[in-house]
């Protein structure tokens, strides 16, 4: 007998999240349980089966990709025995023709990997019969540690998934370019999760050679390379009750890629020069400057690790996109290295906003560090300031506005004609022009304001 799933009304819906990969079905889970949704989980497509078949479930959030029975073969089989449960896939961009395929046979929608958690609540909600989101309505603000400042929308935004995603045990990627700021979202995500008592372990994996990276991280057994004079615990096994941070990832050799696929999989690994093997608990930050999909698609790096690891990807904005943070950065900089004794002339802080500080946030620190050093004063005077920051403020004052204005409207038509090309797709647009979702959303919102024409007509 067709059983008929979906939910009474006012009752809360209860959703079916399947997934093989426990970091994946935390990261849902704990997401769409605080937006007030019943959750259950099942690890792979025939528990989801059997689930089914026990009790009432108004929407199933099923991975393409599982052993066993994949998404797509569990998705016709739930279709035999319940006809009206709407399915919702969750498909890397390999596997989007498969989803699509999908579709015919019953999925209401499927999402791209990584995630993005606006979308996915977003069809959630229409999925099983609810008014959309307001745009607020998963904004759970909380204070930022001591010394951490997002002024701008668009760190703000960044850090609001970063208290959604910090909670789950998923593996988060984080991306931007050098000196963005990765390592110190990643001591927030550490700091808001359930592991804050436990051991915080950062690895640069560009700073040490293959053959020592490797020991770095899974440690070694005395006598398993010339050098080994004693027993060393590793990286993984010193983080197992908290969370390891690996920066740079994309600079792994593709053998340590292949060993580290295996921790992701299953949390096991073993020491160099042993065959006993070891099990970490450690939750896994990865960070990168390289565009990985790229990679991916050249061949460097793996593409079935690139997937493991970016089960969310929060992407920090670079220095020159997030302006509203410069001064508020420069002041706490300036207030370490000069012990609380220092402050901008106005001509200073004009310098430090019109530069576009290609290092980030790094280079905006070291500029301090010499400012301080340089003043004789209380006051940071522009000649204390780097060559190439005070020549950007004399280039800026020569700019005229309507130049600036004209540069805007060539933006505007450039974003406006790839939406177009993507339907109005925010996701696939932002891939397309080759920038952050977040940072397509805060684009569009300023054109708005200056009332550039960015709907579809």
């Amino acid at each position: 007998m067709l059983s008929q799933l979906r939910k009474t009304p006012g009752s809360t819906p209860r959703l079916l999240i399947v997934d093989d990969d426990a970091g994946q079905r935390s990261l849902l889970g704990t997401f769409l349980r605080g937006q007030g949704f019943q959750i259950e989980t099942a690890d792979s497509g025939a528990r989801a089966l059997e689930l089914l078949r026990g009790k009432p479930f108004d929407l199933m959030i099923s991975d393409v990709r599982m052993p066993g029975l994949s998404g797509l073969e569990t998705l016709r089989l739930a279709r035999q025995e319940h006809l009206t449960l709407p399915v919702l896939l969750v498909t890397a961009y390999t596997d989007i023709r498969d989803a699509v395929e999908a579709m015919r046979d019953g999925a209401v929608n499927y999402l791209a990997k990584p995630i993005d958690l606006d979308e996915l609540l977003a069809s959630v909600h229409q999925s099983v019969g609810l008014e959309p989101p307001a745009a607020t309505g998963r904004d759970p603000d909380r204070p930022l540690p001591p010394g951490v400042i997002a002024f701008s929308p668009l760190m703000q935004a960044v850090f609001r998934d970063a208290a959604l995603v910090a909670p789950s045990e998923t593996r988060v990627l984080l991306t931007g370019e050098s000196g963005v700021g990765k390592e110190v979202l990643a001591d927030v995500l550490h700091a808001w999760s359930g592991r804050a008592g436990g051991p915080l372990v950062k690895v640069n994996c560009a700073a040490l050679p293959e053959n020592l990276l490797e020991s770095e991280l899974f440690g070694h057994e005395r006598g398993a390379f010339t050098g080994a004079h004693a027993q060393r615990i590793g990286r993984f096994e010193e983080a197992s009750q908290g969370t390891i941070f690996l920066d740079e990832i994309g600079e792994m050799s593709p053998q340590l890629q292949a060993k580290l696929l295996r921790v992701t999989q299953n949390g096991r690994f073993q020491r160099v020069g042993s065959n006993r093997e070891i099990q970490t608990q450690a939750r896994l930050l990865a960070a990168s400057n390289r565009n990985l999909e790229e990679d991916v698609k050249t061949g460097r790096f793996r593409e079935d690790l690139f997937y493991r690891l970016s089960v969310v990807e929060l992407h920090l904005p670079p220095l020159r996109e997030r302006r509203e943070d410069i001064l508020p950065l420069a002041t706490r900089f300036i207030a370490d290295f000069a012990r609380g004794r220092a402050r901008f002339a106005a001509a200073a802080e004009r310098c430090l906003e019109n530069y576009s500080w290609p290092g980030n946030v790094r280079e905006l620190r070291n500029a301090m560090e010499r400012a301080a050093l340089l003043s004789r004063s209380e006051m940071i005077f522009p000649e204390h300031l780097p060559t190439r920051v005070r020549t950007a403020a004399v280039e800026h004052v020569g700019a005229e506005s309507t130049e600036e204005k004209k540069l805007e409207e060539i933006e505007c038509r450039a974003i406006l004609q790839a939406l177009e090309q993507h339907a109005f797709n925010r996701t696939e647009t932002a891939k397309a022009l080759g920038i952050s979702r977040r940072a397509l959303l805060y684009k569009l919102q300023r054109f708005r304001r200056l009332g550039l024409p960015i709907d579809p007509v």
